[in-house]
């Protein structure tokens, strides 16, 4: 095994640890960060004319935000549930016209709607974090 290789494992085993221990809210702020990480990738490529790691970053993101829809509980999160989820077909929609349209604007867009989304998320009281959205 190469050092490179090595560094790989550990990195997969120490997130595969950090996911593992996380709690129903962290994970979901684990996932914001991710989305968050995956637009800027995404829109440095494009920048930069990498057709194929933009359309690949754009895909991580959409799976993201499929994981966040998915994981809101209408029941329990009533009307903010139903805000979040159109929120997040309205992201997906935004990211896929940005890669059809090569527009960094868009991509801006998604960005600053997953901070205020994250900033809100990191603002629930800890009293609350075991009930989901």
């Amino acid at each position: 095994m190469n050092a490179g290789s090595a560094l790989g494992a550990y990195k997969a085993t120490k997130n595969q640890s950090a996911i593992d221990d996380a709690s129903p809210h962290q994970l979901i702020a684990m996932l914001l960060e991710g989305a968050l990480e995956r637009v800027a990738t995404a829109a440095g490529a494009m920048g930069r004319g990498e057709v194929a790691l933009s359309g690949e970053s754009i895909g991580k993101t959409i799976g993201i935000i499929d994981s966040l829809r998915v994981s809101l509980d209408p029941e329990q999160g009533g009307e903010i549930a139903g805000n979040l989820s159109a929120l997040y077909d309205y992201m997906t929609r935004r990211l896929l016209e940005a890669n059809a349209t090569k527009d960094p604007d868009m991509l801006g867009e998604v960005a600053v709607l997953l901070k205020e989304i994250k900033a809100a998320w990191d603002q629930v009281p800890a009293d609350l974090h075991h009930a989901s959205a």
